[in-house]
């Protein structure tokens, strides 16, 4: 093993090797000697994750759109009441719930990786009850939404609309937060194909429910939030009867266990920090849209932005689905005791997220002057729309990297270290850069997102180097003190 972190500051991303084995025919990885055999079979489980995992993100992102994009036959209110009520759920509620589950990444995952089967159940259990707990205030907040948007000075009917939507929305709250900790509970497993499937069922449904409450009950705009929510639970419910009855999920699910009402604060020293990575980054987004509605030509500018950032999320949805792979098999290989493993597949995660990033930002610049006219037929909207791809290829390019940085983090247990670099990234940089390049050197819609730019440099650069000046061997000794601390003996349980 190095001894000296420093030197690996000037070494290649992945180092090859000519050497399959040690002398004393040890198979285990060596730091900074990777066979093209091992570097190869890492790029193969990753992908065989990577894969599914993208899947399960865009259908379950699709979801909500779908319901909108049915609201929109309705009229213009109930599209912009939808719409707004969807924006505010995402920041009151799924953001928090998402960063939440994010915490069993690191606990799962190192302990599927130190063989401790049993405790994945615990930490699923443990999770799940504590975001229920979270969910009850939440609902409270949702169901007075309208109020709370007329408060924040939103149009009165507009308010109304989106209070109607969010109200009926409120059992998908608790389906989501359940569904999180099931997608972790089984992607630490590396059981990615299960989620993909049902995900994809749940999405197919959706589209015979949306048209059903909506057109045929005279639910209308409730009935595509209460579509919402029996997707949503739909979803659930077939994974729940995945991890009881399969045989791939015995060992980590044995049952019901008081276990799981111990060591709540331990679970929440993560929990909170993981919640607080995912939440100050969404909210900064959420609040450029706001800033734009405050520009000259206002209409065009949040026009413009949304489908920006519409496009952006979409795109997002690829470095995620790497971002869960590199988690997964990082906590696996540090829970196991593999520190030289955990190392290769930061590595070629990195890789593959470059290699994607600058594909996807090429495809990005090459269909600019024709993507705008999927979301509208104004001229100036499309070549507005035009001049801000190549600006969030080169944000996607970035954010890719970022994302996988911060799915690295999880998979060690970074997470305080993480909401500390995206408040200051976001907060102390993003936010008023982006005041100052559109305000006051009037730049406009493009000063905001070259101020969300200035952020993700600042995040991604200090998440690489926490990770390049990562010693593995210490964090391989930390994720299995995290394990062992996480078990209860029996008798206290008793």
């Amino acid at each position: 093993m190095e001894s000296d972190q420093s030197s690996s500051l000037s070494s290649p991303l992945i180092h090859i090797s000519a050497e399959g084995v040690s002398s004393n025919g040890d198979t285990r990885l060596n730091d900074n000697n990777f066979t093209r055999k091992q570097i190869a079979e890492e790029v193969k489980k990753q992908l065989w994750l990577a894969g599914p995992l993208i899947s399960v993100s865009i259908l379950q992102y699709c979801l909500q759109m779908i319901s909108v994009m049915f609201v929109g036959h309705l009229g213009e209110l109930p599209l912009s009441g939808a719409s707004m009520a969807t924006s505010f759920a995402s920041v009151t509620g799924f953001s928090l719930l998402m960063g939440m589950a994010s915490a069993l990444d690191t606990f799962c995952g190192q302990s599927y990786g130190a063989k401790q089967y049993h405790m994945l159940g615990i930490h699923l259990q443990r999770a799940m009850f504590v975001l229920l707990l979270v969910s009850v205030p939440l609902a409270v907040i949702w169901a007075n939404t309208g109020e709370i948007l007329k408060f924040l000075g939103q149009d009165a009917q507009i308010s109304a609309e989106a209070g109607k939507y969010a109200l009926c929305m409120i059992p998908s709250l608790f389906a989501f937060g359940l569904l999180q900790c099931l997608n972790r509970f089984l992607q630490t497993q590396n059981i990615v194909f299960p989620m993909m499937v049902s995900s994809g069922i749940a999405a197919l449904l959706h589209i015979l429910i949306c048209w059903i409450l909506i057109f045929k009950t005279g639910l209308e705009i409730r009935g595509a939030a209460l579509a919402n929510a029996i997707s949503y639970w739909l979803n659930v419910l077939m994974l729940i009867l995945y991890v009881k009855f399969s045989s791939s999920c015995s060992k980590s699910w044995t049952g019901f266990s008081m276990q799981a009402f111990h060591n709540i604060p331990y679970f929440l020293k993560l929990a909170i920090p993981s919640a607080l990575m995912v939440c100050l980054e969404m909210w900064s987004f959420e609040l450029i849209v706001l800033l734009s509605g405050l520009l000259p030509n206002p209409q065009l500018e949040t026009s413009v932005l949304s489908i920006s950032l519409n496009t952006a999320a979409t795109v997002w949805m690829i470095p995620f689905g790497l971002s869960g792979a590199g988690s997964t098999r990082i906590s696996n290989e540090l829970g196991a005791g593999h520190p030289a493993a955990a190392k290769l597949a930061g590595r070629v995660v990195m890789t593959m997220a470059i290699i994607e990033g600058l594909l996807l930002g090429t495809i990005l610049i090459l269909i600019r002057n024709v993507w705008g006219y999927a979301y509208s037929d104004e001229q100036e909207v499309v070549e507005y729309v035009a001049s801000m791809l190549p600006i969030i290829a080169v944000s996607n390019f970035i954010d890719g990297l970022q994302c996988v940085l911060s799915g690295i983090a999880r998979g060690c247990g970074w997470q305080k270290i993480g909401a500390f670099v995206n408040l200051g990234s976001y907060y102390l940089v993003g936010i008023p850069s982006a005041v100052l390049l559109a305000f006051v050197l009037h730049i406009g819609g493009r000063g905001l997102w070259f101020g969300n730019i200035c952020a993700l440099v600042v995040q991604t650069l200090s998440l690489a180097i926490i990770t390049i000046r990562s010693n593995w061997d210490q964090e391989a000794k930390l994720a299995s003190e995290r394990v062992h601390d996480a078990i209860i003996p029996t008798n206290v349980v008793s």
